[in-house]
């Protein structure tokens, strides 16, 4: 990266002291001009998330392919030849989050008047438009007087059809296809539940009432399940930073015996989910390209990458898990194992919890 001019004074301007090369010795501020231009905020800006000098494609190669290395030699002293793992934390998650607001992995419209059967409704009602100003331009013969009359009959009887079958062809179909644990509709639920208010459902009443109202907005269920999948790989970033400390301190529960100190743990902790945020973007990258894809065998192919990679996250671990613990092998897999499980459980809980008040707030 380019570097900033160089003052030709030689004081520092932070502590006043000689700079006889690029830094000052005492405090480390870099001898550059006072003014620059406005490039250079967004070009300081990645270069201390990044360190652009070589060292971030490096600590990426490693993070990605090299299980555990970037940890290991962490702790074993060598901190100058990678990014500092809490700098590489907060790039990822930063990337992450603003590539997941710029692209989502899905886009779906709950505006009911996108719906095929509105656009049916105003097909029919700009048609018999058509029809009347064609009644009123010129003389007509009484053929064509009747054949237009016939017309209009046609579809005003279509547009009755429309109406008595409850506004919307398509809503009979949504009343058949959207459900919420068996019932079709709020007031089916809220009776059972008056009924039985000691159940496990009424625990539920909001997130059923929140069903119901998309529901009558026009949305399938399909397209509910699809919002619910957009909102759990949203929320996967945010419940990684809130997991962060647990993770780190299952960690030090089950390597206790090695009287390594919570920070030791967390350093592997900051390296293992800078590589999920990375893993979990590529998963969102692929699931929004497949989505333009309608070629069926690189559909499969796309699918069989993202199964490829979900293995690779499970054995990624294992393998990182050994190299910084430096366990034997059996013994590396069994507590690996019970550590993947416990974190599995609790982190499936939490992105749950996560979910559940998301879909409380789609709008």
């Amino acid at each position: 990266m380019k570097h900033s001019k160089l003052r030709i004074e030689k004081n520092c301007l932070n502590c006043g002291s000689i700079v006889e090369a690029n830094f000052c010795p005492i405090c480390g501020q870099e001898n550059i001009e006072k003014r620059q231009p406005f490039h250079y905020l967004f070009s300081h800006f990645l270069q201390d998330l990044t360190h652009y000098d070589g060292h971030f494609w490096g600590t990426i190669k490693n993070l990605l392919f090299y299980p555990g290395k970037l940890t290991a030699v962490y702790l074993q002293g060598q901190r100058r030849r990678y990014v500092h793992p809490v700098r590489l934390y907060i790039f990822t998650s930063f990337i992450t989050f603003f590539l997941f607001a710029l692209f989502p992995p899905f886009t779906i419209d709950f505006n009911p008047n996108n719906d095929p059967s509105t656009l049916s409704q105003n097909k029919i009602d700009k048609s018999i438009i058509l029809i009347d100003s064609i009644k009123t331009e010129s003389p007509l013969s009484h053929e064509d007087s009747l054949s237009l009359q016939k017309a209009s009959k046609i579809l005003n009887h279509l547009s009755m059809e429309l109406v008595d079958s409850g506004g919307l062809i398509l809503s009979n179909e949504l009343k058949k296809d959207a459900n919420f644990l068996g019932f079709k509709d709020q007031k089916s639920f809220d009776d059972h539940v008056s009924k039985y208010p000691f159940s496990f459902k009424t625990l539920l009443i909001p997130f059923a009432h929140k069903f119901f109202k998309l529901k009558e907005e026009g949305a399938k269920k399909s397209d509910i399940l699809k919002r619910m999948a957009d909102t759990f790989i949203r929320n996967l970033p945010k419940a990684l930073f809130i997991y962060l400390p647990i993770f780190a301190l299952l960690l030090w529960l089950f390597h206790n015996k090695k009287k390594w100190w919570y920070f030791e743990h967390g350093i592997f902790t900051l390296h293992y989910f800078s590589f999920l945020l990375l893993i979990i973007l590529l998963f969102s990258f692929l699931l929004k390209l497949n989505s333009y894809i309608h070629f069926w065998p690189l559909n499969a192919f796309m699918f069989f990458i993202v199964f490829v990679l979900f293995v690779y996250t499970i054995v990624y671990f294992f393998i990182a898990h050994n190299r910084v613990y430096h366990l034997n092998k059996v013994l590396s897999i069994i507590i690996g194992s019970m550590l993947y499980g416990i974190n599995f459980t609790l982190f499936s809980f939490l992105v749950l919890i996560l979910a559940m008040v998301s879909f409380l707030m789609i709008q």
